[in-house]
């Protein structure tokens, strides 16, 4: 058998016998062409890794002024349409969907009227609003992807809108009868809820910027307004007045970020300008308002207009009263929201609120007692709607166990609970002497006693 041996090629490679310089040249160019492609594919994934790299390096950085945010998914997921506006949008977050375009015609009409009463042009406002533009983009929490001039007319639009609604509730004479918000259809009502939706929000500094150049018989301001619209329009506790208010917020300089924001620094406002030494503690649970009046507390209605005003002083608890309607929820599900998002845990005074309101409601007897001492006036119809409504406002909520701003009025609740003596008295109270007749029943069961008892003594007595 013969065997055929390899050659080397003129490059030191073996190819087989038989195998002519042309074949040889082909598959030298073959390799050729693998090696360039390979080459290739590496440049091609170096480009590629460059993008990437670019892009990574191109992400915007956080803006510290950051205030307008997305609600928190374990807040929203509890009830995504209390963070979801239904009528009007507000600014760029939610501008353009389907279901809120009917709207837009209207606050066109409204853009209308404010540059009726403008000494300014729209050419000027709309350079006024550029002129801040990063500043107003720095306010959301994402990145606004309407270009300059979109963003412009956007903000416009829907400030010139907010300011309207807020002369018109002022100034009665300045809604005709086309009116669509106060008069008919009578929007107000679904309107202003989405005014204060967190992700609805303008930046407060617009709205004061565009209504300086109004012609007005009065100049008011838009911390005046808007507080004058709250309590018009909002069945909830503020206290002090429209000019009281505006003097505290411009003397301590607290700045105002936007509409939502006021509403909660104006709950809050009593808090903010006492001191706050010795009040934070360890966050715990309180006893329900039914193990409460066993314990015999008693209830009673806070005179303060000051909400978050709760107190508990030698066996009465007192607690402000608190108006439950179906928009109690958006208001408060925001504010909540909000406060989560911007504020540290030791000034995040309305999440301890709804939290130690949480503790206190559990059943509808618990809000039958609420409603027995008029702390709650319930205008949902049943007990049942309003235990569930604060028991979902809790749900969700975090709250630092360190920094609790009803810490010392919980432990002292608890403390009165566990007494002995108090629980005695109290079981007196409620089932010896809860009414007259019982009353006079053991008065005179008593008296009857303690005759027979000097009957008995005088019998042994007279015996000896």
């Amino acid at each position: 058998m013969m065997f055929g041996f390899s050659q080397r090629g003129s490059e030191g490679r073996i190819r087989p016998r038989g195998y002519s310089q042309a074949a040889a040249n082909d598959i030298e160019d073959q390799n050729n062409i693998v090696l360039e492609d390979s080459n290739d594919i590496e440049n091609q994934n170096a480009s590629l890794e460059d993008s990437r790299g670019q892009e990574l390096y191109q992400v915007s950085r956080m803006s510290p002024m950051r205030c307008i945010y997305r609600a928190p998914q374990r807040l929203r997921h509890k009830r995504e349409e209390a963070y979801t506006p239904k009528l009007v949008s507000i600014g760029p977050l939610h501008h353009g969907k389907k279901d809120l375009l009917p709207m837009e015609e209207h606050k066109k009409r409204y853009l209308h009227d404010f540059l009726g009463r403008s000494r300014l042009s729209l050419n000027n406002y709309i350079l006024r609003i550029k002129d801040k533009e990063e500043r107003l983009r720095s306010y959301y929490i994402d990145t606004i992807k309407f270009g300059s001039d979109d963003l412009a007319r956007i903000v416009l639009v829907d400030a010139a809108f907010i300011i309207e609604v807020l002369l018109r509730c002022y100034y009665n004479d300045l809604v005709d009868e086309n009116d669509c918000v106060y008069g008919k259809p009578n929007l107000l009502w679904d309107l202003w809820p989405d005014m204060l939706l967190l992700e609805n929000q303008l930046p407060f500094f617009i709205l004061e910027e565009l209504s300086q150049d109004l012609e007005l018989t009065k100049r008011t301001s838009m911390v005046f307004l808007s507080h004058y619209f709250f309590v018009d329009n909002l069945v909830m506790a503020i206290e002090g007045t429209e000019e009281e208010n505006e003097e505290k917020i411009r003397s301590h300089q607290l700045e105002v970020k936007h509409l939502l924001d006021l509403l909660r620094t104006l709950l809050i406002l009593p808090i903010m300008l006492k001191s706050q030494d010795g009040v934070l503690g360890t966050y715990g649970t309180s006893p329900t308002m039914t193990e409460l009046h066993q314990a015999g507390i008693s209830f009673k209605v806070g005179e303060s207009r000051d909400l978050l005003a709760i107190q508990f002083t030698d066996g009465v608890l007192e607690v402000p009263k608190l108006t439950v309607w179906d928009q109690t929820e958006v208001a408060m599900r925001n504010i909540i929201a909000f406060e989560q998002c911007e504020f540290p845990p030791e000034v995040q005074y309305v999440s301890d609120y709804v939290a130690v309101l949480d503790c206190f409601v559990n059943t509808a007897k618990d809000v039958e007692l609420l409603v027995d001492c008029g702390i709650v006036e319930n205008n949902l119809g049943d007990s049942k709607d309003v235990s569930r409504l604060i028991n979902s406002l809790g749900s969700g909520l975090m709250v630092d166990p360190h920094h609790f701003y009803y810490s010392a009025i919980c432990q002292n609740l608890i403390d009165h609970c566990n007494s002995r003596w108090n629980k005695r008295m109290a079981n007196l109270r409620q089932n010896y002497f809860n009414t007259p007749w019982t009353t006079i029943s053991v008065v005179a069961a008593s008296i009857l006693l303690v005759l027979t008892f000097i009957q008995t003594v005088s019998s042994v007595i007279s015996i000896a």
